[in-house]
């Protein structure tokens, strides 16, 4: 017997959260003792910790209750990482000192496995005058491609690609040149980026009105508001970024809007927070709670689920105590505010078995009821606590009260806070919970509809094997297991079939009762008219959403999994063009093999202050017509290079008999510092003798038309044709397990077959 719902949620649970040796012998044995490990170092602060440990096990025994993974990987580990899942960074000063000071912090929280967001506005436009030095400001994009830099070097937590999120003001002088940022392949990778918009930026966008952009109090010019919207929907309609978020609803609707103000969110969105705020996240698992599933009498046990809501706030609040920060003023802002965001996952299969399509009206209703009932016994067990332990030290009832958020609360609700305080200031928030989804038994994730029913997932043995095997969606299984092979009622639908307005629907019904936001990705379909695309963005302003992220495929994004309802293996367009020059990219999915024979060139670099110049010679395997980079060979006299240029070959040469997508290896080559200096070379400054190698093998690849041009690598463009080695069209491998199984998810492109996203 096993307590996972399938093979792959104990896949996830032995690479992701195990607790496990440096050399990868395990520690916890199975999953009972991955609980009992969280459960016991949640209790240590409790005056009873035996008992509440008992408490806490239940909780997340049969994976009701869901830490995010940083709690559930770190947790009574005594790893120096932080249990925290994002933060919000210090405010960037107009200064390069103390720019560099906060790229510095970045780097720190990142270290430790914090993703961060950071709001640019406050640095100066491009060209404004710095005073002092005789000279024009380079503007905060350029600074963005600093962080970008360091955050492609720092692996987060030892197992993951950092993740940041960069937000702007809709009045900032720079705004246009912010919406286009993305539209370049290669820049700002490590980035999700959204605008800020104001209250009376929507206002003059529907009346058609000047908008001025205006840094300190200057205006540097004004545009027509609506024309200015038009540019970030055309953007996002074209290249996915970037996203909305609605920040003066945020600061109004926010129970600390009395002591702070937000101007930037989490990677993901559904974290809005203040300079060097930090929340950890959690969920409630829907999917776990409904009795009688698919019967007549089915339905959500909301007595349940209000106990294990409050366990669940009990727990969260226990981790500000427990958890390491990276910076002492994120441990400073926790300990005042006492911020925690309780989300749900499983929502859609918790409605589809009780009967009830998601983003219909009916389903609407019923998530307004379960999400209103999940808030106020948060909130009732957060007064609890603040009887036991005290409210948050920055607690002011009347001010409290007042807030935006609180207006919507229950009346003997409010009263309580007024008699006993509230121990944490915010308390819920949606999350993408795409992998602890999958841990819990591939139920559907955060509040979004169900993905796909079922999809054929290959899965990488140890010895270098793949099997395949079906994943199917929680519900969808119990389906089976209850009705054997009776065909899938109507009301099962699925995030490819849903119609977008319903998607904004569910969200705005969700928000209603959600004190921070929502992480959400709305499904568009590729053939959406801009027209109808962009009144998905004002539907969800003028339904009270406070943030909006929409997904829709299409030449330069790519496309997600393609699904039906009985086999949905990963399909791709068979023909994606590069729509600069025309030139082809085959993507291949087995190891290329090597003709007697092969077309190449060598190129010299002399690195100033070395005795030996480096010779570099690459070589091209011709495919369908087509060059593509096969191997490098890299040489010199000057022994000091000798072990590091064999190695360099050696790496290099793997990477490119792979096949696929191999632009990467420049990206990363390029981004290597040298601490003893760079060099100038043809009038550039390179900083590394690696950065120069990769500057090589970049201009190799433009040659042959691998690369459109210089800078323009395809880490993630698929503005190729994909080609795999059966003859079916495929799309990217996952970087963490090689797999052809990248989809959307809650604005990050996410693995369906082991769970890795650059937002974690």
């Amino acid at each position: 017997m096993t307590a996972f719902a399938a093979p792959i949620a104990a896949q996830i649970w032995d690479m992701k959260y195990r607790f496990k040796q440096a050399d990868g012998t395990p520690i916890d044995r199975d999953v009972t003792d991955t609980w009992r490990r969280i459960a016991k170092a949640l209790a240590v602060v409790e005056k009873d910790p035996a008992a509440w440990e008992e408490k806490f096990y239940d909780a997340l025994s049969d994976f009701k209750y869901l830490p995010a993974g940083r709690i559930t990987a770190g947790a009574g580990t005594a790893r120096s990482v932080t249990l925290f899942n994002c933060f919000v960074m210090g405010t960037v000063p107009d200064n390069m000192g103390g720019i560099f000071d906060m790229l510095k912090e970045a780097a720190l929280t990142m270290q430790q496995g914090g993703g961060i967001g950071y709001d640019f506005s406050t640095i100066r436009p491009k060209g404004a005058a710095v005073h002092g030095v005789a000279a024009d400001a380079s503007g905060p994009l350029s600074f963005m491609d600093v962080w970008d830099a360091m955050c492609r070097t720092i692996m987060s937590a030892g197992s993951r690609r950092g993740a940041m999120m960069a937000t702007m003001r809709c009045d900032h002088p720079d705004v246009g040149d912010f919406i286009t940022a993305k539209s370049d392949a290669a820049r700002l990778r490590m980035f999700n980026m959204s605008v800020l918009i104001t209250d009376p930026f929507m206002e003059a966008v529907k009346a058609d009105g000047p908008w001025d952009l205006v840094f300190d109090g200057k205006t540097y010019r004004t545009v027509q508001a609506r024309e200015l919207w038009d540019a970030i929907m055309q953007s996002t309609y074209d290249y996915a970024e970037p996203g909305v978020i609605f920040i003066d609803r945020i600061n109004q609707m926010n129970n600390l809007n009395y002591c702070e103000t937000i101007a930037a969110t989490n990677p993901c969105g559904e974290q809005p927070l203040p300079p060097y705020g930090a929340c950890l996240l959690g969920s409630i698992n829907m999917a776990r709670l409904v009795s009688d599933p698919f019967g007549d009498g089915a339905a959500l046990d909301v007595d349940a689920m209000a106990d294990l809501v409050a366990t669940a706030v009990r727990m969260m609040d226990n981790v500000v105590d427990t958890s390491r920060f990276p910076l002492a003023a994120q441990a400073q802002e926790a300990a005042a505010k006492r911020r925690i965001g309780l989300g749900v996952t499983g929502l859609a299969d918790a409605l589809l078995m009780v009967g009830l399509r998601y983003g219909s009206e009916e389903a609407a209703r019923q998530t307004d009821q379960w999400m209103h009932a999940i808030a106020r016994a948060a909130y009732l067990a957060s007064v609890d606590l603040a009887r036991e332990k005290g409210a948050f030290p920055l607690f002011d009832a009347d001010k409290y009260l007042a807030s935006g958020a609180m207006q919507n609360m229950d009346s003997d609700v409010c009263d309580a806070i007024r008699q006993y305080g509230i121990r944490n200031a915010l308390l819920t928030s949606i999350a993408p919970t795409g992998t602890i989804s999958l841990y819990a038994g591939n139920v559907s994730s955060g509040i979004e509809p169900v993905f796909a029913y079922a999809y054929t997932r290959k899965v990488l043995q140890k010895d270098g094997s793949r099997t395949e095997e079906e994943v199917v969606d929680y519900a969808v299984q119990m389906w089976r297991d209850l009705k054997g092979d009776a065909p899938l009622p109507d009301y099962f639908v699925n995030a490819q079939t849903l119609a977008p307005l319903d998607h904004v629907r569910m969200q705005a019904a969700a928000q209603k009762w959600i004190d921070s936001s929502i992480s959400k990705t709305i499904n568009c379909p590729a053939d959406i008219s801009f027209d109808d695309f962009k009144e998905v963005y004002m539907a969800a302003w003028d339904q009270g959403c406070k943030g909006c992220t929409t997904y829709r495929p299409n030449d330069v994004t790519g496309s997600v999994l393609s699904v039906s309802e009985d086999v949905t293996p990963s399909e791709r367009p068979d023909q994606m063009r590069d729509g600069d020059n025309g030139s082809e990219v085959i993507y291949m999915s087995e190891p290329l093999d090597r003709p007697n024979e092969l077309e190449g060139a060598t190129y010299k670099i002399k690195w100033p202050e070395s005795e030996h110049a480096i010779y570099i010679t690459i070589n091209d395997l011709v495919i369908a017509g087509h060059r593509r980079p096969f191997e490098v060979f890299i040489n010199s006299k000057n022994m000091e290079h000798f072990a590091w240029t064999v190695a360099l070959t050696r790496m290099i040469s793997a990477v490119f008999r792979r096949g696929g997508d191999v632009s990467f290896v420049v990206e990363e080559l390029k981004a290597v510092f040298d601490p003893r200096g760079g060099a100038w070379m043809q009038g550039k400054y390179v900083p590394s003798i690696l950065a120069a190698i990769g500057g090589v093998i970049e201009k190799h690849m433009v040659a042959i038309g691998f690369l459109a041009g210089e800078g323009m690598g395809l880490k993630s463009d698929p503005q190729a044709d994909v080609v795999a080695m059966n003859g079916k069209p495929r799309g990217k491998a996952c970087p963490s397990c090689g797999s052809y199984d990248l989809r959307m998810v809650e604005g990050c492109m996410t693995c369906g077959s082991c769970g890795h996203s650059k937002c974690g």
